[in-house]
């Protein structure tokens, strides 16, 4: 009967090559890296149509393409979360954002995002950011209300630049200056900060009424219009606190006080309400301040 010899268990037959030691010592770092690579061409296969020289057209199809394609792979909108909003009406950001949850992450373009959200009347900036697998992150910075300006019996808000803001609404902001009159938003600024300046006269002005578009009257709590010189307002309200101090001027029975003349100051009494006599120097009738309500 023939022997059958038998190898020795740690025979060096027995023993794998090295290239399969390797794999199976490297085995559980080569499989994530593959997905890495893959990851890596696929964004890089990605910035390259976003940035080829396609047209808007064809770019688009190939977006929504790539898009639906990769949405199998769970890639798809199921958080949206918006910073920094607070009064920019979120039923017009989110339309303007054109995403809704369970859309292909990829499907659609941040940049045309941000420039939709930025034609909203409250958005000053924005940003978009696509954060994958699944969330979208829009930052937004508010245009910050400065004033009210009342033109021709409407109201809007306005930020420092003069720019509007909004035209809804707007009661809820009655704690602001307001401006009245043609070419007020865009030349408000120096005037309402140099009133912020001194607070005891700020507390008598009603509104500022912008006159020919080059200077301004005061209308004050008393009723009284202050007239102020075109160019030097600045030095016209020291001058206006100290005669408010020294004689109690804003005090009187007066309809104007006229301080467009620097070396003179002219003062009008209130008209004998027996007689007619038509306002002078001051804004026309229309455009008498009042606050939104």
């Amino acid at each position: 009967m023939s022997r059958v010899s038998r190898l020795p268990r740690n025979s060096i037959n027995d023993r794998p090559g090295r290239w399969k030691l390797l794999a199976r010592r490297y085995r559980r770092f080569l499989r994530p890296m593959g997905w890495g690579v893959f990851g890596l061409a696929f964004v890089l296969l990605f910035a390259v149509l976003i940035h080829s020289n396609r047209s808007t057209d064809t770019l688009t199809s190939l977006r929504e393409r790539l898009g639906n394609a990769t949405a199998v792979f769970g890639l798809r909108v199921q958080t949206v979360d918006i910073q920094g909003r607070a009064n920019t009406p979120e039923p017009l950001l989110r339309a303007a954002l054109g995403v809704t949850k369970g859309a292909p992450i990829l499907g659609f373009s941040v940049a045309a995002a941000r420039q939709r959200i930025e034609t909203l009347a409250w958005v000053e900036h924005a940003t978009v950011e696509r954060r994958l697998p699944s969330t979208i992150v829009v930052s937004l910075q508010e245009r910050r209300p400065f004033a009210i300006w009342q033109n021709q019996g409407k109201f809007a808000l306005i930020d420092r630049d003069g720019q509007i803001v909004a035209d809804q609404n707007v009661a809820q902001f009655g704690q602001l200056p307001l401006v009245v009159g043609p070419g007020a938003p865009a030349a408000a600024a120096p005037l309402l900060d140099a009133l912020t300046e001194r607070p005891a006269l700020q507390s008598h002005v009603v509104a500022a009424v912008r006159i020919g578009e080059r200077r301004w009257n005061l209308h004050m709590d008393s009723g009284i219009d202050v007239l102020l010189p075109e160019g030097a307002e600045v030095a016209a309200l020291d001058r206006l606190v100290t005669l408010q101090n020294e004689h109690s001027l804003l005090d009187r029975p007066l309809a104007v006080v006229d301080m467009r003349l620097p070396d003179r100051l002219v003062l009008r009494p209130l008209p004998d309400p027996q007689k007619s006599d038509p306002a002078t120097g001051g804004h026309p009738p229309s455009a008498t301040p009042r606050r939104p309500t």
